[in-house]
């Protein structure tokens, strides 16, 4: 049975409001229930962990004598550091860029009069036209059936599609919607691996500039590829090189991007979708990233794909 698409509406906490005293006459709660009640923060556990290891360390030099150093915070602060840098963990960006790579795939469009592969006695010099006669992108699965968001720029006018998943299956696509005010195009795989990880998808409604995020994509054709960086601003507008077409309510961040990457997914670091790479902007006549870049929110994208708002 296909999944339904994921949706996450925050990760930020809620003001906390103090909980209301207990009547008088109310008998206290037996720990058992106390216990039910509490919720361990992860952090803590890691600070648990961190300190049993400390303190491991420490006893393991030898037992406290009569008059031995007490063992301070400090001690075990040290001994923290210590552990880590010999097993360090791995940093937020690596842990968002782990749960969205399964999702994210390689698109190739490919003009008319092109035929995939290689004829027999075909020109070697016909290579470098057919690179420049495609266009290449990438795209990120939305609903586990092979849905996946791309940008319309990257498949428009192709008779041809094809995308690439994270496990190497190839299969041929088709278009099966568009939203053109948003540059949004919806592709939907003939033959999808069996299994296939949809993208959670994470309202942008709490999204503030600095919050950190990854962009993946294929840059150039390489990849899949990450880079790393921070929302620079929110309801931003970008005006296409021709002039004929103006994007709003973008989100300006400042992770690498670069032909390519149109069409990844812009991540925030608990791995979840908040925009669609759309565009970059270089004052000069280079296709190449300077530190701004735009993302569709992923409110607009998901309407695209026909899904139900956050």
């Amino acid at each position: 049975m296909k999944k339904a698409p994921l949706y996450s509406r925050s990760r930020r906490p809620a003001e906390a409001t103090p909980p209301a005293p207990p009547p008088v006459d109310a008998a206290p709660a037996a720990p058992a229930a106390r216990a039910r009640r509490r919720r361990v923060p992860a952090e803590a556990w890691w600070a648990a962990g961190g300190a049993a290891v400390a303190v491991a360390v420490l006893l393991a030099a030898g037992p406290l004598g009569h008059g031995a150093r007490v063992l301070t915070q400090d001690d075990i602060d040290a001994a923290v550091r210590a552990s880590l840098e010999k097993e360090p963990l791995p940093s937020a960006a690596a842990k968002a860029y782990e749960a969205i790579a399964p999702s994210v795939v390689r698109v190739v469009a490919l003009g008319d009069g092109h035929a995939e592969g290689h004829a027999e006695g075909h020109d070697p010099a016909d290579d470098a036209e057919r690179a420049m006669q495609r266009s290449l992108g990438t795209g990120v699965v939305v609903i586990d059936n092979g849905t996946i968001l791309t940008n319309l720029h990257v498949v428009w006018g192709a008779n041809k599609l094809r995308v690439t998943f994270a496990d190497g299956t190839e299969s041929p696509a088709r278009l099966v919607g568009v939203q053109t005010e948003n540059d949004l195009a919806v592709l939907r795989a003939d033959r999808i691996p069996d299994d296939l990880v949809a993208a959670t998808m994470r309202s942008t409604a709490d999204l503030r500039p600095g919050d950190h995020v990854i962009a993946v994509g294929h840059p150039f054709g390489i990849g899949p590829s990450v880079s790393y960086g921070i929302v620079s601003g929110l309801n931003r507008e970008f005006r296409s090189e021709t002039g004929k077409r103006t994007l709003t309510n973008l989100i300006q961040f400042d992770a690498a991007a670069n032909p390519g990457n149109s069409g990844g997914p812009l991540v925030t670091m608990d791995g979840q979708v908040v925009g669609i790479v759309t565009a970059i902007l270089n004052p000069s006549e280079e296709r190449t990233f300077v530190g701004i870049g735009f993302a569709v929110p992923i409110e607009n994208a998901a309407a695209a794909a026909g899904m139900p708002p956050f």
